[in-house]
């Protein structure tokens, strides 16, 4: 049960940094797109920015990964 908490809080994370809004709520705070290319790629605001782009980049798997956990947890009760 340990695994698949762990998994499960990943695939919320990802979920929640799927969702930022970049005109509502990144552009307000200077973590726009536009910053993310004058931005030191190494730097943690850098690393940060890459991946929220990157999670909202892979939405369709997201789709799919939260349609899988659900499955199994119907399945599995």
């Amino acid at each position: 049960m340990g695994l698949w908490t762990l998994l499960e809080g990943c695939l919320l994370l990802a979920n929640s940094l799927a969702i930022l809004n970049e005109d509502r709520f990144l552009a307000p705070r200077g973590w726009s797109f536009q910053e993310y290319s004058g931005v030191k790629r190494n730097s943690l605001k850098g690393q940060i920015l890459g991946l929220i782009y990157a999670t909202q980049y892979l939405r369709v798997l997201l789709i799919l990964l939260n349609t899988l956990c659900i499955v199994v947890k119907v399945v599995s009760g």
